[in-house]
């Protein structure tokens, strides 16, 4: 063993030490090593920076736009409601829907690109049904990550194999070779992941979850928790051709109006818009109020209480909410009553609850005096919500997280499906490299106006980009260096006369360990050829020790840099390096009992 070859694997020992202590964050340790291999010498210092601008990360920092797009279209939120409606809200049941999909899509475009688009569409699942990510998000990316076995061009390592075999003269393999094993570990892999290996997964909040409050939480802090009621306008109530402001339904019942629903549509502006809208038969009035205000009113003005329908509340969700504000001190509005500050007028918004040093008081609409320092609930349509940043006159404390689910650009979702239809066109028929084809599509999502330039800079998940970037200098240094073919040679010698089966079993540990910290793809070039001089040694058919480097590849489950599809979920389901080895390992060796059974029966030895 070289000097060189020490040094390399003494750097890769403290990064995996510094990863599995947690001490530091990933990013950091992976930001060192680039720092370290850079005055080495063993890789020069504009190869030590070289994956900041490698191909993989580019193409996953594209395809955060892509998937920023989706989500400000509305289109994440609206493929994740419907995986919630065939789930039932069941965390077992979503699964089984989720996984058979991601593979499905990673078995014909790039398992990166296939969870990098779903990334969003789970964090809106768990978002609206209360999951963890941290549930979700590594069963996807496993999921993926065996999608990629199901067909020749899910993963680079299938074609490197085959590629190899036809290099050597033999026949290579078929598009649908690798379906029966990989789709055997697909059907296990999931079982796996939905009872035990779910329970093997941390109860973790993802850190996107933990920046904002919801709106049921809000509502609960100021004592409003179920006042959202739903009334219908009748023939004979005295409502009939009122503005809001004649109605005075608040200041006279005590009973504030949010929104009105008319012939199935809801008029999406509200006060002072509002104010002015005559209230019409079978007008739908969305209400907020004590169940005992609401009753006296409805029996005074003939309307028909129909209390709060659950799923109609959460479809008005979509275009209306809260939000906490904070009167500055000095404020103009100190002294004045709710009904004086006239925040309908001044901001669109309705005042529905004031804490005042961190107690709700029960309000009074005209006799209520408002002070420095109070904080008040704001409901509305998210429109007006998201106007009240950069006020000088408000404090904006906190708006919930449901405001980050709704579409920004809703309307742009037809533009955003049809450049996602022509990504995955193109990826799948190979018109265009894989590269140029997610950054035309990243951007035409932002051409299309789908998302903003400072959306899509803000999409750029940095933790996960620093990872890849910094770690693949080291898989070059281990090339350089020679500690790959040190490894390597030391498995023939150890191997070489040894059964078919146990040489198998000595190239899948092998192939599986490698790809946990350097590109499987790499991994593969490394191991194929070492498979197919091991198979002339012992005289027998390469092909069943070509698939199994090609499956032990795909097999990066146990580390978060074994594959840029770990990284993507690292930051948003919250995961810790041992994480990964905790759920991943039980995941590797049922691969590895698979294999090693159905490899030699459908390639025979």
């Amino acid at each position: 063993m070289t000097t060189e070859i020490g040094f390399v694997f003494a750097v890769l020992g403290i990064t995996i030490a510094l990863f599995i202590s947690d001490k530091l964050r990933m990013d950091l340790v992976a930001l060192m090593v680039v720092a370290v291999l850079a005055v080495s010498g063993i890789v020069t210092p504009a190869e030590a920076v070289s994956g900041f601008g490698n191909p993989t990360v580019v193409m996953i920092a594209a395809l955060f736009v892509v998937g920023e797009g989706l989500f400000r279209t509305g289109v994440a939120a609206a493929a994740g409601n419907w995986l919630l409606k065939v789930g039932g809200g069941s965390e077992v049941r979503l699964l089984c829907f989720l996984l058979p999909v991601v593979a499905l899509l990673s078995a014909f475009m790039s398992s990166t690109g296939a969870v990098a688009l779903l990334i969003p569409v789970v964090l809106s699942m768990a978002r609206r049904s209360g999951m963890q990510p941290s549930k979700l998000m590594m069963p996807l990316a496993f999921a993926a990550l065996i999608g990629g076995m199901l067909t020749l061009i899910g993963t680079p390592p299938n074609i490197v194999v085959s590629g190899a075999l036809k290099e050597a003269g033999l026949e290579p393999f078929g598009f649908f070779e690798f379906t029966p094993i990989g789709a055997a570990i697909l059907l296990v892999g999931a079982v796996y992941l939905i009872t035990l290996g779910r329970r093997l997964l941390p109860a973790r909040t993802s850190e996107q979850q933990t920046d904002h409050c919801d709106v049921p939480g809000l509502m609960a802090s100021y004592g409003v928790s179920g006042q959202l009621h739903k009334l219908v306008v009748q023939p004979l109530s005295p409502l009939k051709h009122q503005t809001v402001v004649e109605a005075a339904l608040r200041s006279e019942h005590r009973v504030t109006l949010v929104g009105i629903r008319r012939s199935g549509t809801l008029l999406s502006s509200i006060l002072p818009v509002l104010a002015n809208t005559r209230l019409e038969v079978r007008d739908e009035l969305w209400v907020y109020g004590q169940e005992n205000d609401i009753e006296r009113l409805c029996l005074s003005h003939r309307l028909t209480h129909y209390g709060s329908p659950a799923k109609e509340i959460s479809r008005m969700g979509r275009e209306f909410g809260v939000a906490e504000v904070m009167l500055p001190p000095g404020t103009p509005l100190q002294g004045q009553s709710i009904k004086e500050g006239a925040f309908r007028q001044r901001y669109g918004l309705s005042v529905i609850g004031l804490r005042r040093r961190c107690e709700p008081l029960d309000t009074d609409y005209r006799e209520t005096r408002m002070e420095g320092g109070d904080t008040l609930l704001l409901a509305g349509s998210w429109e007006r919500i998201r106007a009240l940043e950069g006020r000088r006159d408000l404090v904006l404390l906190q708006t919930p997280a449901e405001l980050g689910e709704i579409p920004v650009h809703g309307s742009r979702a037809p533009l955003a499906l049809l450049v996602l239809a022509a990504m995955l066109v193109c990826m799948t028929a190979g018109w265009l490299p894989a590269l140029t084809t997610v950054l035309l599509a990243a951007l035409a999502m932002i051409l299309t106006g789908c998302v903003s330039l400072p959306e899509a800079l803000r999409s750029l998940n940095a933790t996960s980009l620093i990872l890849i970037a910094g770690m693949l200098p080291l898989a070059l240094a281990m090339e350089k260096s020679g500690a790959l073919a040190f490894v390597v040679e030391h498995l023939v010698s150890w191997l070489g006369g040894a059964s078919p089966l146990l040489l198998s079993t000595g190239l899948f540990l092998l192939t599986s360990l490698l790809s946990q910290f350097i590109s499987n793809t790499a991994t593969t070039v490394l191991i194929a050829p070492i498979a197919l001089t091991a198979a002339q040694l012992l005289g027998v058919n390469p092909e069943p020790l070509m698939m199994t480097v090609a499956i032990a590849a795909s097999t990066a489950f146990a580390t978060p840099i074994a594959s840029p599809v770990n990284t993507l979920v690292l930051a948003p389901g919250n995961y810790r390096f041992s994480d990964f080895a905790r759920v991943g390992i039980p995941l590797q060796l049922l691969a590895l009992a698979i294999t090693l059974v159905m490899t030699p029966i459908l390639f025979p030895f």
